[in-house]
């Protein structure tokens, strides 16, 4: 599904995702180095991201769509393995 397909409300969610993990993305200091964002603005971040998650989900259900996706690790074993059958001639 692309961004213009979607409804505005869809496309408002997706921008405010996206805006969040990059102001996390550019605030996220080096390793050892003191973060720049209060704990508390950090857990009103994670907070954003759970309401974000779940109407996005909602939406989702309301237009029939179910979304199985979920993150895998390039490493991960994979549970089944496909396999192709050929007709016999």
């Amino acid at each position: 599904m692309d961004f213009a397909s979607l409804s505005k409300e869809q496309q408002v969610m997706v921008a405010m995702r996206k805006t969040l993990a990059n102001v996390i993305k550019d605030t996220t200091p080096e390793p050892g180095m003191i973060h720049p964002l209060s704990k508390n603005t950090v857990e009103d971040l994670k907070a954003c991201f759970v309401l974000i998650s779940a109407r996005e989900r909602e939406l989702m259900e309301e237009m029939g769509i179910e979304n199985n996706a979920r993150p895998h690790f390039t490493d991960e074993v994979k549970s089944a393995d496909v396999i192709k059958f050929h007709k016999p001639d």
